[in-house]
């Protein structure tokens, strides 16, 4: 006999029950037929499709431009096996998120709360607002790039693109926002035609793709911090909160889920086509050209793409530039505005009205303005602003992941839904290999003469310690459990996964974290206190030098 969720859940804002009206088509709440034909799947994939799709190609935003377009600059294609690499890493975490969302009804920052703390809850929220409101400036400086290259005035422009990341999140209509973003993402694809105009060797893109070598004749340091770069590009905390909160509110459930990772792997199909299209474009059209190895901005690469592969493929690259910059800011406005929804218990909603949901919408519209007011304000350090983005990114990438990890345990939060034990094993090999470069980036951010014996320092011994301690503390949890064995347990009973989930949060009983667990908890307190005080004082270092 199965069980269901036959209680009330956890969903906090009553906006996020109801049918769902997505970009592509629409399925009602109480459709429970099965998909037994293709067209009917298809039309239910068509329905779902939008999440996974606006947060990967979200992800190719200002700072993914800029890093690519230096990697195949100043490398060639070299560097293109770090792409094949990644997709794992995106796959996955993004699918746990994906999770989180459809079965417990509220957002990442909601569970933090919840399940660590006023003190952990209050680190993610209060870190994801700065962190966010620096990155969407960032997002604006991009734009300010496009707009230079296109000989549009940049204070219109400006104004002109707020205006329009503004307008399409207020209508007080989910399914028009959807539709916005579809269109950005549609524009991503203005790539493909400049490198079918450049016509790189497909030769040289399949071998760099999926056999890695280093680049010759270049600092180990320099392309070490260009690997961490591309890795630093991929996952960003704004990503993990954005989706598990677009999911709640486009009122996707359990059921769809297997729909839902397809959604995903189309983005993530998408992130990768166009990065490998800005690498390789800009390898071949710098190679042997003063400018190779001496990377500026994107408006360079767009002033070099118009001298030597001509002016239409530099059109479609500053266009598409601004596409990504406009999408991109959208999504990490409504991250941080869905998660101070979701904290306080305020209406926060895409299907509300903004005079139905004030606080929401203020939030994510004064992101916004405060992000235009600063780019086009005369003296604004746009250069610090920048660095403070990156150093901060690597400080918080670590919490993030190991947040997603231990939430995607907890029985009480996913119930049938929580991670395998050969999941977790890969989600651990995952983490670790993006809290290690986070620690390089953010080291060398905050002292750029980081040598090469040091970066290899940190991976070896990094590697090592983790391993060491994983190992030490998984013995003493087995050892653990051979007694707990000892002891008669009741049966569980088997749960139903397309209808179970997760009960109203005040109804979970506390969570109960491992030896391992906390060990890493207290690790990961230890760097945070570090390594902000080093960012605090690598930030006023840089703003003494530059006043």
């Amino acid at each position: 006999m199965t069980e269901t969720c036959t209680t009330r859940t956890a969903v906090l804002d009553t906006a996020h029950t109801g049918d769902i009206r997505g970009a592509l088509g629409s399925i009602a709440r109480d459709d429970t037929a099965p998909r037994a034909t293709w067209l009917a799947r298809l039309k239910t994939l068509l329905a779902i499709v939008g999440p996974g799709l606006i947060v990967m190609v979200g992800d190719n935003d200002a700072g993914a431009f800029g890093t690519y377009t230096q990697a195949g600059q100043n490398y060639g294609t070299t560097l293109l096996w770090t792409l094949l690499l990644l997709i794992p890493v995106l796959y996955v975490n993004q699918k746990m998120v994906v999770r989180l969302g459809a079965v417990t009804g509220v957002g990442h920052a909601r569970l933090i709360f919840a399940r660590f703390g006023r003190f952990w809850g209050a680190f993610s929220v209060i870190d994801l607002l700065l962190l966010n409101a620096l990155t969407i400036v960032t997002e604006f400086i991009g734009i300010t790039l496009a707009l230079s290259y296109l000989g549009v005035s940049r204070f219109w422009g400006v104004l002109a693109s707020a205006a329009i990341v503004m307008l399409a999140v207020s209508t007080g209509d989910f399914r028009r926002f959807e539709r916005f973003g579809i269109v950005l993402v549609a524009g991503s694809l203005l790539l493909v035609p400049v490198i079918l105009m450049v016509h790189p060797p497909i030769g040289q893109i399949a071998a760099d793709f999926f056999v890695p070598k280093m680049p010759e004749d270049a600092r180990l340091s320099d392309v070490m911090l260009l690997i961490v770069a591309i890795v630093g590009t991929t996952v960003a905390p704004w990503q993990l909160f954005f989706q598990q909160s677009y999911i709640v509110d486009k009122r996707i459930t359990p059921r769809f889920i297997r729909y839902e990772r397809i959604d995903l792997c189309v983005g993530i199909a998408l992130v990768v086509i166009g990065a490998v299209a800005m690498i390789a474009f800009c390898a071949q059209a710098f190679a042997g050209r003063p400018e190779f190895g001496n990377y500026t901005d994107a408006l360079g690469t767009a002033v070099g793409l118009e001298k030597y592969a001509g002016k239409l493929p530099a059109v479609l690259f500053a266009l598409t530039l601004l596409d990504a910059c406009i999408i991109g800011a959208a999504a990490v406005s409504l991250a941080t505005a869905y998660a101070i929804g979701d904290v306080f218990a305020v209406k926060h909603s895409l299907h509300r009205k903004p005079a139905d949901a004030k606080s929401f919408y203020g939030v994510y519209c004064g992101l916004i303005v405060l992000a235009a007011v600063l780019v086009l304000t005369p003296g604004t350090p746009l250069g610090l602003l920048t660095n403070v983005v990156q150093t901060l990114a690597g400080v918080l990438l670590p919490s993030a992941t190991v947040f997603l990890l231990l939430l995607c345990n907890d029985r009480h939060i996913l119930g049938p839904w929580v991670n395998s034990t050969r999941l977790n094993l890969f989600t651990g090999a995952v983490v670790a290999a993006l809290v290690l470069p986070s620690v390089i980036l953010t080291a060398a951010v905050l002292f750029p003469d980081l040598g090469e014996g040091w970066i290899i320092g940190i991976l070896v011994g990094g590697s090592v310690l983790a391993l060491a301690v994983t190992a030490a503390v998984k013995l003493y949890e087995l050892s653990s459990r051979r007694h707990a064995a000892l002891r008669i347990t009741p049966s569980r009973p088997k749960l139903d996964r397309d209808s179970w989930r997760m009960p109203p949060l005040d109804r979970l009983p506390p969570a109960r974290l491992s030896p391992l667990s906390r060990i890493w908890m207290i690790v990961l307190r230890a760097y945070l206190a570090i390594a902000a005080g080093l960012v605090l004082l690598r930030i006023v270092q840089l703003a003494t030098v530059g006043a």
